[in-house]
């Protein structure tokens, strides 16, 4: 745990190749010094993050570096096979990880929603929301990281907003987020560029 996986060199070149094609890096990192050498290299975002720093913090906040913290993942029960190892990798990881997540936010971090999908179940995704909220965030924030943060995170301007000229892109859910952030695991209305995907 915490071992960094590529080097600095290596980053770089990452991160170069990619800027060349008008791509953007998302490192996925859990150590604080894989964190930390990301950064520097230039990647757009972090993912997990689990062991962030100060200096990580100093870091993304000086290079513009987004958080996506996937919170959730730690709330899920592990199931009864799991090696010894596993758990006590989990045991170790939940607290310094919900440390992070709340660091991070309090620093004016930016911040992007994200669920690591494929590792759970499909469909249960929008439990990062309440996953955030537990861990200190406002419903407002959680639902910016996953409107106009992601957009600007992605690079795009045509969404993240209800606004004239831009993509309809609009989920709807019965009762108030805002109130009852759990509301969000519930999604009644998809539209995606104005075209109706589901409705009540």
């Amino acid at each position: 745990m915490g071992a960094q996986q590529y080097s600095r060199d290596e980053l770089d070149a990452i991160v170069r190749e990619a800027t060349k094609l008008g791509l953007k890096v998302a490192a996925h990192a859990h150590g604080t010094e894989g964190i930390n050498a990301a950064i520097r290299a230039g990647v757009a975002s972090i993912d997990h993050g689990s062991v962030l720093s100060e200096e990580s913090v100093q870091l993304m906040l000086e290079n513009g570096t987004f958080l996506v913290p996937q919170a959730y993942l730690t709330d899920i029960p592990l199931p009864p096979d799991t090696p010894q190892a596993t758990i006590e990798k989990n045991d170790y990881l939940s607290p310094l990880s919900d440390r992070s997540i709340r660091m991070a936010y309090k620093a004016g971090v930016k911040m992007a929603l994200g669920t690591d999908a494929g590792v759970f179940e499909h469909g249960l995704n929008g439990r990062e929301f309440a996953a955030l909220v537990k861990r200190g965030l406002p419903e407002d924030h959680v639902l910016k990281m996953a409107t106009v943060y992601a957009a600007e995170l992605l690079g795009v301007d045509d969404r993240g907003v209800l606004a004239e000229g831009k993509r309809a892109d609009i989920v709807a859910v019965d009762g108030n987020p805002l109130q009852d952030i759990s509301t969000m695991e519930n999604v009644r209305f998809v539209m995606k560029q104005g075209r109706v995907f589901k409705q009540p």
